[in-house]
């Protein structure tokens, strides 16, 4: 069995659980705007929600850009079967570093620290993939 599918299912299961605050948090407000689901058919209509929803929106479609790199990274090592120890050390740290980056922004919502953990865990992508490229190219 290849482990390096464990963090790639763990952001996934993480993306979902986003998902779900996202909506936790949305419905009741637009419910209390007096948006209707339809209005949110178009662009800017659910700005006029609190920042809390708004974050966790956010935060949601961040997690369908970038990770979707890591996705096809860490398959890709598992497939070609190089997931050694620091493969699935690195996997792991972007995971971590994802979700810190999506406590911060659905709580506090710091950017200065936001973006030092997109940095970070963007560097950590980036050593996945180059150490990846290595192995193929030699």
């Amino acid at each position: 069995m290849n482990t390096m599918i464990a963090p790639v299912m763990a952001l996934v299961a993480w993306s979902l659980v986003i998902w779900l605050w996202m909506y936790i948090r949305r419905i009741p407000a637009m419910a209390k705007a007096g948006v209707k689901p339809q209005d949110a058919a178009f662009p800017g209509s659910l700005d006029v929600l609190p920042a809390g929803p708004r974050q966790a929106a956010d935060n949601y479609n961040h997690l369908m850009e970038q990770p979707t790199i890591f996705y096809a990274a860490a398959l890709a090592i598992a497939v070609a079967g190089h997931g050694d120890d620091l493969a699935m050390k690195l996997a792991w740290a972007y995971v971590g570093l994802r979700v810190l980056h999506s406590l911060v922004q659905v709580t506090v919502n710091v950017v200065n620290l936001r973006f030092l953990l997109f940095a970070t865990s963007t560097i950590t992508l980036a050593v996945m993939v180059v150490r990846e490229l290595m192995k193929i190219w030699g």
